[in-house]
């Protein structure tokens, strides 16, 4: 007997793809699909109705990104175990996703039989991933090096606002706009995890200590 049956929303801009999961779910007892979003935007008009157990929510949509549409679900408050459901297994949407608070980061070619077993096992309160995943995230944790997700124009700038220089300087050193250095820099703030220019400083410095001559 099943003491508790699971309320499900998947987001995914495919109706295929919605409707495959949807019949996988509906084959076991525990779940019950509560919601359909296409798109972001629309999961969010939808979950404060509905106020699912269970979120899967697809990557790659059209519009709002689901990564974008994850942090509007938790900056909204949304309490649900949300499981990204995508084909990419990029290390960088896995930290991005991961970070932004996804609570299991599960790939779509994985055994229908594999995938309700690692939903159960989210719905019970479980961090969930597929078996590459776990391993960029064990070795995350070995990097050590918190600048392995910033892109080499991202680090062009961080480098040169730790020598002190203004968004200006920085442009005009490395010959883009003002407004592209506000968004590298932006970018950099959110995969580094800390809020000001002078942390993401700190953070540089502490890891790029200049060598005693």
């Amino acid at each position: 007997m099943v003491n508790h049956t699971h309320t499900v929303m998947i987001i995914d801009d495919h109706p295929l793809m919605r409707r495959g999961i949807k019949q996988l779910l509906e084959l076991d007892p525990a779940f019950r699909v509560v919601a359909e979003a296409s798109s972001g935007s629309e999961a969010l008009a939808l979950v404060a109705r509905n106020a699912p157990d269970l979120i899967l929510l697809d990557l790659n949509m059209k519009g709002m990104s689901g990564l974008d549409t994850l942090k509007a679900l938790r900056s909204d408050g949304v309490a649900a175990r949300i499981i990204v459901l995508t084909v990419s297994d990029a290390r960088s949407d896995v930290y991005a996703l991961v970070d932004a608070g996804a609570d299991g980061y599960l790939l779509k070619d994985s055994e229908p039989e594999v995938l309700l077993a690692n939903l159960h096992r989210a719905a019970e309160g479980e961090g969930v991933f597929s078996e590459v995943v776990a391993e960029y995230l064990a070795s995350r944790g070995e990097q050590a090096d918190p600048f392995a997700t910033l892109t080499e124009r991202e680090l062009d700038v961080l480098q040169e606002v730790a020598r002190g220089l203004s968004n200006k300087q920085v442009a005009a050193r490395l010959s883009i706009s003002e407004e592209t250095v506000k968004v590298h820099i932006r970018n950099l703030l959110r995969k580094l995890d800390v809020r000001s220019r002078v942390a993401a400083t700190v953070l540089w410095l502490a890891h790029h200590k200049p060598s005693q001559g």
